[in-house]
């Protein structure tokens, strides 16, 4: 019998050796992502990269950053960046990730890593045999919350996983982030908001063996709302993401022993709960520690740095080949929706 759930094994982001980092589109998510590396870690966001000077110029102003450059093409051969930080529309991941990887730069990429499994692939191959280290920014996997998970499934305190739910959606119209509705965009629920669902089952039960998926499109022919069973063995994942509308957005493992539940947000650092199957009485709670919302962007960016240090290529705890894995399940979601994107 489970008394006390473990305790979370990852480092404080301020322990991670710094790295010299270059932003290579100075959007929201950037922003953020900038504002929780200076509040708590070493790294230094050291140089901007738009092709807006004046997108650039206001946020070298904001995190103090020096080095501005006019093109994307300036930014990965700066000599002083160490790492490109690849914040734009996820049409655009691909070609940015292969032009830093060219400059031999280390690369994060913002979720979703590309448009589909194919680019994924071209991107992976290319980091390999330069060397370097290319990471998916699936912030989420990075948490505390997200290490106590897997020593719980690891050590089979649920038992036989049979069930999963999560969900994650968002009120987002074409007014909102005109990017999500744009098909040459790679926009839609599914990449943006649903990849938490679909990377939290592949965490949890690996990749699917069979997809059944269903939805209803914009009138711009991507995919608004979408519900996708997934099967691995007899353990079956509910996931479901919208544009329509703010979900619960909270996420629940269920076996024969005990199940955990993540409120929402679920992707962000929350209170993990673990309750037992004999009517719940027992109810253990790990504590999601002290950086909170999307500060825990930190986590991510100071794992990256630590591979980087110990001279690994290939994140353990999110490898190339899982976001892969995890693309081709996107792939095979919007087939069966009939979504696909200019050019692919």
């Amino acid at each position: 019998m489970i008394t006390s759930l473990p305790s979370s094994r990852v480092p404080d982001p301020a322990l991670a050796p710094p790295l010299r980092w270059g932003v290579l589109g100075p959007g929201t998510i950037a922003h953020v992502l900038a504002g929780a590396l200076q509040k708590h870690s070493r790294q230094q966001v050291v140089a901007v990269g738009s092709r807006s000077r004046e997108r650039a110029d206001q946020f070298a102003a904001e995190f103090d950053v020096t080095r501005v450059h006019s093109s994307y093409e300036e930014l990965v051969a700066d000599p002083d960046v160490d790492v490109v930080y690849v914040a734009t529309p996820h049409s655009h991941h691909h070609a940015q990730a292969l032009l830093a990887i060219a400059a031999g730069k280390h690369v994060l990429v913002e979720k979703a890593f590309t448009r589909n499994a194919s680019d994924a692939r071209e991107v992976a191959d290319a980091a390999r045999a330069a060397g370097v280290v290319v990471l998916e920014a699936m912030w989420s996997r990075f948490l505390p919350g997200a290490d106590v998970l897997r020593q719980l499934l690891s050590d089979g305190a649920l038992g036989e996983v049979s069930s999963l739910t999560a969900d994650h959606g968002q009120l987002i119209g074409p007014d909102d982030a005109q990017r999500l509705h744009d098909p040459r965009l790679a926009g839609g629920a599914l990449l943006d908001l649903g990849i938490y669902p679909v990377s939290f089952a592949s965490l949890v039960l690996g990749p699917p063996q069979e997809v059944t998926a269903t939805g209803s499109l914009t009138t711009s022919g991507v995919d608004e709302q979408v519900t996708a069973v997934l099967r691995v063995g007899a353990a079956q994942a509910t996931l479901t993401t919208t544009l329509r509308e703010r979900t619960h957005n909270t996420a629940r493992v269920t076996g024969d022993l005990a199940r955990v539940d993540l409120p929402a947000d679920f992707y962000t650092p929350v209170p993990l709960t673990l309750t037992s199957a004999d009517g719940g009485r027992r109810v253990l709670t790990a504590d999601p520690g002290s950086i909170l919302g999307h500060e825990g962007l930190v986590y991510q960016a100071a794992h990256l740095a630590q591979l980087v240090a110990d001279g690994a290529t290939d994140s353990p705890l999110l490898p190339l080949d899982e976001t892969i894995s995890i693309l081709a399940t996107t792939d095979e979601i919007r087939r069966q929706l009939g979504v696909t994107f200019p050019g692919e």
